[in-house]
């Protein structure tokens, strides 16, 4: 047990800044420490976890000078947690790491320390604190093979090299290499991810019954680019919408993730106008309807987009950045065309079709 406690606690020291900011979010970067209140995660400076290795001292260390309260990262996750064995902080540890629990904790899903079933917004927020940003991974060859364009530096979106797939049959999880997006609210709170795993070189999905799977609470929920004020585009798929914020930059945009998720999307109060960006398919169009009925409820002006193709992504790759600005320009509305479409134009004839 002491030599599977050590080997857990190197890993999360590997990662202890992304171990910080999920468990002790209300701490701070001071140069080499993460700077908190204690264990709890309350504000404060009096406890401090070393995120740079000395001579003396390792990564993941912490003392609380208020309390004398040390150890490593796992003594931390215990405390935190207010887990009461060791047993319960290495099953704890392990889904932050998001490896498979071990054969005696299988099927153990209420939570050691409430009774309580596991939140899955918390197991979602767990999985992407691992992620790396996407530019220069696969997760970037996969994208830009799709003939989007758009700045993949962005907060919704980062990479994982071994993210654990489990398929129906009880096979041994596996780990291969994911492209993850987190689901927010309303308010910017992580509520789930949406996970796609990839090829090893990036040329598409993995070949996999299902290469796509989301975790968490996704019911009016999705994944957003950029911020919205009176103004947002809606679809259903990551592709699609990235392939529209491709062609349409400056126009914030949120992926459902499904036709029955963008039929039940919530919209911001402050929002004006919608842009709703249909697959081209019967379930695709009684989404968008059904959208577009919501907000027309909500005072919200709405239009629907539809591709030639299945949706924007085939749009994309078929017709080129060029021709689908100029398709898609006559159909934003004339306050949007004046901020959109000048900057555009330009940008499609140096890129070319």
């Amino acid at each position: 047990m002491e030599s599977v406690a050590a080997d857990l606690a190197q890993r999360l020291a590997a990662r202890a800044e992304a171990v910080c900011r999920y468990y002790l979010p209300n701490g701070v970067r001071r140069g080499g420490y993460w700077v908190v209140g204690d264990v709890a995660g309350t504000k404060g400076r009096s406890l401090y976890v070393r995120l740079r290795a000395t001579s003396n001292t390792a990564v993941g260390k912490f003392v609380d000078a208020a309390t004398g309260e040390h150890g490593d990262l796992l003594d931390l996750i215990r405390l935190n947690r207010g887990l009461r064995s060791l047993s319960d902080a290495l099953e704890e540890a392990r889904s932050f790491l998001n490896e498979p629990p071990r054969r005696a904790f299988e099927f153990a899903v209420p939570d050691a320390a409430t009774g309580a079933s596991r939140n899955p917004a918390e197991a979602a927020a767990r999985l992407f604190a691992l992620t790396s940003p996407v530019p220069g991974t696969i997760a970037e060859t996969y994208l830009r093979s799709r003939g989007i364009t758009a700045d993949l530096d962005d907060p919704a979106l980062g990479f994982l090299a071994n993210c654990y797939y489990r398929g129906d049959g009880g096979d041994e999880p596996k780990p291969l290499p994911a492209l993850i997006a987190r689901v927010t609210d309303l308010n910017g709170r992580i509520r789930g991810v949406h996970r796609t795993w990839l090829r090893t070189n990036g040329s598409g999905k993995a070949d996999l019954p299902e290469p796509r799977k989301a975790l968490g609470e996704l019911h009016g929920h999705g994944v957003r680019f950029g911020i919205p004020s009176v103004v947002l585009a809606a679809g259903e798929g990551i592709e699609t919408m990235l392939a529209l914020h491709s062609v349409l930059p400056n126009l914030p945009s949120v992926a459902a993730l499904s036709a029955a998720h963008l039929g039940a999307l919530r919209l911001p109060d402050s929002l004006k106008r919608l842009y709703i960006a249909c697959d081209n398919d019967r379930a695709g169009l009684d989404a968008g309807l059904a959208l577009a009925s919501k907000a027309i409820s909500q005072g919200i002006a709405a239009r629907l987009l539809v591709p030639d193709g299945k949706d924007f992504n085939d749009d994309l790759k078929s017709l080129g950045l060029a021709s689908l600005v100029q398709r898609l320009g006559p159909h934003l509305w004339r306050d949007d065309q004046g901020i959109l479409l000048p900057r555009l134009r330009l940008r499609a004839e140096s890129v070319g079709p």
